[in-house]
């Protein structure tokens, strides 16, 4: 704005009519009340407004006595109101009875009206002068009953069906206002079906909390399949001795499922132990299944069916049989490499599930060493683990450990098989010369493997013959390893000096022990 608010003298034409902001009042003492007209009081015979009603004055005092004036009103006197309507209005007070406090015009009829209550200056404060909204008790003591006051009802919101089961997932994350939920609440009661969905709701809203972690529970497949086949048991069942390979395979199908296309060629290391040091190979993720396949035909061809290599002159090393694959594969393999192995591992349990007990027994050539079906299902099953974690690292996906059941039978088929590794060992020069040989199946000197946590147990590994049996009170040493770091150690992940977490007892047994568990690592 410029030119101090005068651009044109001629504006107050245009707003003359408009309505104008009033000026600053007086101050209340300059304010002449005689002049103010006060309203007139209604005529008799009628109830008078209580906005009419002029606001009382005391009575005058007698003549020498000082005037009274409330505490309220100490500070201000009144204005003197002065002749005119007000003083017509309003008589005088004069000898006589003191006025009444309440004014009340008398009823039309003519019947006199009660007369007011008296105040008693000895009573207490709330009861020496009843109110009008205040009745006096009886003389007896015994409390008269007050009317009851008015309440909002409560009684809850009538909504159509289709609009309660609307409001249930509301009502489930507690959205709903008090009228609402008190309505679902009272629907629930006798509605079956939106009682159902309530709590399906109700325990999907757990699965929220952002401070859990997204990743499914990897026992969620077994309680379900578990409580599947607790109401329906399957016609027929999985071999018990399956079930871990059965449980693993399915949890890399679901990694893998969930990895893109470019992530199917991400570099992965396969880290194993050879003799003293540890060496690795460098492969691709559709390159690890790939030598899950070639080595899971190692099982297909024990139970008659087709081995993914199709060669009568193929290898029974796994090393061997892995690298036949590769170089038989003419491009690098891709994400389709997936489904045929998701084949074969499903006709592996289908067979062995349709065979009955006796094929546990069926014996399956690695080449050096023979194991029967079941331990090299479980053997299987604890190498898809393995390299379904070295996968999870290449593409940065969380991989846990298997359920305590399957890592603990997993971890008692390497014990079971240290004997053997240390006396291979033993016979190449690599291990110290036995002590005490015994005759087999005798107690022979044994170290303690103490495995802690997840799947952990005690396991008394024979040291000095792979026929003697471990015993507690022939105990000469003793280990205490982590579950999962000791299936590590065996997966050949870590070296055997940085896997002790506590040792006592015989150096060099413990020393040859935690060599032939890394030993028993391969591709």
């Amino acid at each position: 704005m410029t030119g101090g608010g005068r651009e044109s003298e001629g504006g107050e034409e245009e707003v003359r009519g408009a309505r104008r902001i009033p000026g600053p009042r007086g101050a209340a003492d300059d304010l002449d009340l005689a002049s103010v007209p006060l309203p007139p009081l209604p005529p008799p015979g009628g109830n008078a407004p209580d906005e009419a009603v002029p606001e009382q004055s005391q009575p005058a005092p007698a003549s020498g006595d000082a005037p009274e004036t409330p505490e309220s009103d100490a500070g201000e006197p009144e204005p003197d109101l002065g002749p005119g309507p007000a003083a017509e209005a309003w008589p005088e007070p004069g000898p006589g009875p003191e006025p009444d406090p309440w004014p009340e015009a008398e009823p039309a009829d003519g019947t006199p009206r009660p007369a007011a209550p008296e105040w008693d200056p000895a009573a207490p404060a709330a009861e020496a002068w009843p109110g009008p909204d205040r009745e006096p008790e009886p003389a007896d003591g015994t409390p008269e009953p007050h009317a009851p006051d008015p309440l909002v009802s409560s009684a809850p919101v009538v909504l159509p069906h289709q609009v309660l089961k609307a409001l249930l997932g509301a009502w489930a994350l507690s959205a709903c206002s008090a009228e609402e939920t008190a309505a679902v609440e009272d629907h629930l009661t006798g509605c079956a079906p939106c009682a159902d969905e309530a709590l399906r709701l109700r325990d999907a809203v757990g699965l929220l909390h952002t401070d859990g972690s997204l990743d499914l529970d990897p026992t969620l497949r077994t309680r379900v399949l578990d409580g599947c086949f607790g109401r329906r048991p399957a016609r027929i069942p999985v071999p018990e001795w399956a079930a871990p390979y059965d449980a693993e395979t399915a949890r890399l199908d679901a990694l893998l499922r969930d990895i893109g296309d470019s992530e199917w060629h991400a570099p992965v290391r396969l880290q194993w132990f050879e003799e003293e040091r540890q060496v690795s190979r460098r492969t691709t993720v559709a390159g690890v299944i790939g030598h899950l396949m070639a080595v899971d035909g190692l099982l297909s061809a024990a139970l008659g069916l087709d081995d993914p290599l199709d060669g009568g002159k193929t290898p029974l090393d796994p090393t061997e049989r892995t690298e036949t694959y590769w170089s038989a594969t003419r491009r690098p393999p891709t994400r389709a490499v997936r489904e045929p192995w998701r084949a074969q591992s499903h006709e592996l349990i289908r067979t062995a599930s349709f065979a009955g007990r006796n094929v546990a027994e069926t014996s399956v050539s690695y080449g050096a060493f023979a194991l029967p079906l079941q331990d090299a299902a479980l053997d299987r099953a604890f190498e898809c683990w393995v390299h379904g974690g070295d996968i999870a690292d290449a593409v940065d996906y969380p991989y846990p450990a298997p359920s305590a059941a399957h890592l603990h039978r997993m971890i008692d088929l390497a014990a079971r098989m240290l004997p053997a590794a240390l006396a291979g060992r033993r016979s190449a020069g690599l291990a110290g010369p036995a002590k005490d040989l015994v005759a087999a199946g005798a107690p022979g000197r044994s170290l303690h493997l103490e495995i802690e946590g997840h799947g952990g147990g005690d396991w008394y590994i024979a040291l000095d013959s792979p026929a003697a049996v471990g015993a507690p009170e022939r105990a000469v040493a003793q280990v205490a390893l982590d579950g999962v770091e000791f299936c590590r150690l065996v997966a050949g992940h870590i070296s055997p000096v940085e896997a002790a977490a506590g040792q006592e007892g015989d150096r060099e047994a413990i020393r040859d022990v935690l060599f032939a568990a890394a030993s028993l690592s391969r591709l």
